[in-house]
């Protein structure tokens, strides 16, 4: 289940006057939203947690950057780019 608060600060860019307890919105500007409302958001945040998280998959994928500047430094760029760069961005492309 999606942590409505998460959902609410990410819609609303965290703005004051927001609060949720237990999974429930207690406190929200000009009222609490309806159901229907909640469940519009949670399911717009849902898909944009899926449309970032090729970010996750690379970072946790890249090698060290200890290994990337050695990369450089002894291949330059191009082959740093070609060996260790674009085949995480093929396996974890942008959607």
């Amino acid at each position: 289940m999606t942590n409505i608060g998460a959902v609410i600060g990410w819609k609303h860019n965290h703005q004051d006057g927001m609060c949720t307890y237990d999974g429930v919105i207690t406190e929200f500007p000009g009222g609490i939203p309806s159901q229907e409302d909640q469940d519009k958001w949670i399911k717009e945040y849902e898909a944009h947690l899926l449309t970032i998280a090729y970010v996750e998959n690379r970072k946790n994928d890249y090698p060290a950057i200890e290994d990337q500047l050695d990369k450089i430094y002894h291949d330059g760029i191009d082959a740093w780019k070609a060996d260790m760069i674009k085949p995480i961005k093929d396996k974890y492309p942008k959607e």
